[in-house]
């Protein structure tokens, strides 16, 4: 009974069973014009199935060099032993390059070679033949064979020749690479594995009993359906098991992803979306959120100020003075202020701002009345000794709630939700102090990697001095809280700077959903 094989597994059983040993993977391809890989693939199904063996053996490849192409035509050494017996006597060095067409610098090099090989002698500024040249130029050294026979190769198609090609050339191998110790350039050697096929018994056995060429598809086309062709074609089996190549499609960068992701929990969550400029005045970023003049955050080494303009535009005179008012001795809000006075051109100066605070500050300025529930993710800047959790430029989601009921316990609930929902289970609300929330809690997450809990951000309930300098007299909860420590935790890295280096195998491999 004849057996129904693969077209290309009949075609290597075949051309194996001619042969009584080995042959590389490599000379069976080009013997059946077939693609090493596929020729290659079909080896290794038949060595599975115990009919082919599959050896791998570990050889040198040889090339011709960029030096060793110049040498092809002619090794400068031979045309100098061919000036010498042309003129019949010693020949001053100094003509050399005028008799044999060299340069000077190749004949310098030169002369190290014919010294080497005993060809050739320098005497008193002249170069004399010795007995040693006059045989050379009756024959030819297996270096300069070695350079030519990989010469002729390259020529022919083939950049690299194996050892074994070339003993069976003849060659002295060892002898050749011997003569061209020292000689840069000449010939590369590589080390390559080389993989050699010959049929088992069982091989053997299965092709004497008869196999026929069955092709194969990948899949049914309508031309196959129409002229009744897959009758007489198998479909290709799939092992779904095998590995496949990674496929790394095109995804936004993680730590984008996070940005996407809380703006998704705080629109699930109720809130609006805001935004306002990087370039704050100092008015927004600290004096409408009660922050003295004289706090340390506000110095030069804290804080990025600008230049260019020199001042910003404030808001307008009734906020400007109640804001004033505050600070100095509580307004109407019944505080008694910071006792000092207060600088409007300190509050005018520009700054990067130092938190997205500033942006729900201005929108409860703009609209006061409850209920209300807003958001803002953005950069923010500082002037942070960069380490393994700090930058200079980081970014932070805020967020403030207007409303009549809104209690502490409504705080700690909303961000208990949104961490939840960003992958937490752990949480832990500890006391904290900022000049704008009274009271105020920070936030810590547990961190299995660390055993331990790690801060990710501040929150409270505005102070009347914030508040009611902008008409507001109702609860408002506050929080702000940085992203990057987040993304880290998320990707399981050590460090901040991580998310923001090109590092393309880490942006490739992170996978879309966690």
């Amino acid at each position: 009974m004849t057996i129904a094989l693969p077209e290309l597994d009949v075609m290597v059983l075949g051309a194996l069973a001619t042969r009584d040993g080995p042959v590389s993977i490599r000379e069976l391809a080009d013997e059946l014009g077939v693609d090493q890989s596929k020729v290659s693939a079909t080896c290794f199904v038949r060595s599975g199935a115990g009919q082919v063996t599959v050896e791998e053996r570990t050889e040198i490849e040889l090339r011709l060099g960029p030096r060793g192409r110049a040498l092809a035509a002619r090794f400068p050494e031979r045309a100098i032993i061919e000036a010498l017996e042309a003129r019949g006597e010693p020949v001053p060095i100094a003509e050399l390059a005028r008799m044999t067409s060299l340069d000077k610098k190749e004949v310098g090099q030169s002369l190290r070679w014919l010294q080497k090989k005993g060809w050739a002698k320098k005497d008193r500024g002249t170069l004399v033949l010795l007995e040693a040249g006059k045989a050379a130029l009756k024959a030819t050294g297996e270096d300069e064979r070695l350079v030519a026979f990989l010469a002729q190769r390259h020529g022919e198609g083939i950049p690299g020749v194996m050892g074994a090609e070339v003993l069976a050339a003849g060659i002295d191998l060892v002898a050749a690479k011997a003569l061209l110790e020292g000689r840069t350039g000449v010939i590369d050697e590589r080390v390559r594995k080389r993989r050699f096929v010959s049929l088992t018994d069982a091989g053997r056995a299965l092709w004497e009993s008869g196999v026929s060429a069955r092709k194969q598809v990948n899949q049914l086309t309508s031309e196959l359906l129409v002229n009744g062709g897959w009758r007489d074609v198998d479909l290709r089996p799939y092992d779904v098991r095998l590995e496949a190549e990674p496929s790394y499609p095109g995804k936004s960068h993680p730590l984008v992803r996070v940005f996407q992701k809380t703006r998704r929990v705080f629109f699930e969550l109720g809130f609006s979306e805001i935004v306002s400029p990087y370039v704050e005045s100092s008015f927004w970023d600290f004096d409408a959120l009660f922050q003295p003049q004289d706090h340390p955050a506000r110095e030069m080494q804290d804080t990025f100020y600008i230049g260019r303009p020199g001042r910003c535009r404030l808001p307008g005179a009734g906020v400007v003075d109640a804001v004033r008012a505050t600070h100095e001795n509580g307004g109407d809000t019944g505080s008694v202020g910071w006792r000092y006075a207060w600088d409007r051109d300190l509050a005018a100066r520009p700054v990067l701002r130092t938190h997205t605070t500033a942006t729900t500050i201005r929108a409860l300025a703009e609209d006061p009345r409850p209920p209300r529930k807003v958001f803002c993710v953005g950069p923010v800047f500082r002037r942070e000794t960069v380490d393994y959790k700090h930058l200079p430029m980081f970014h932070q989601v805020d967020g403030i709630i207007i409303d009549e009921q809104a209690s502490f316990a409504t705080l700690l609930g909303t961000l208990r939700a949104f961490y939840t929902k960003m992958g937490f289970s752990r949480f832990q609300f500890r006391p904290g102090f900022f000049p704008y929330t009274e009271p105020s809690v920070e936030v810590f997450v547990w961190s299995e990697k660390k055993q331990d809990w790690v801060e990710m951000g501040g929150s409270g309930m505005f102070r009347p001095e914030v508040t009611e300098p902008f008409g507001c007299k109702t609860p408002v909860l506050a929080w702000g809280l940085g992203l990057e420590r987040l993304a880290m935790f998320l990707y399981d890295l050590t460090s901040i700077g991580e998310l923001y280096r090109a590092r393309l195998s880490w942006l490739k491999e992170t996978p879309l959903c966690r």
